[in-house]
């Protein structure tokens, strides 16, 4: 269960780093808070 819960938080992340664009700083501070940025991105996709 380990290994499958780091390897989705692994794919989550690289996700993010792409899907958000971050800048390089971000996508370090991303390593902890992901889904802030993640959320954060589609918040502005959505246009809320």
């Amino acid at each position: 269960m380990g290994a499958l819960s780091g390897t989705v938080w692994f794919i989550g992340w690289l996700f993010t780093i792409s899907f958000a664009q971050l800048a390089w700083w971000k996508i370090i501070v991303g390593l902890v808070i992901w889904p802030f940025f993640l959320g954060d991105a589609a918040r502005t996709l959505v246009g809320s």
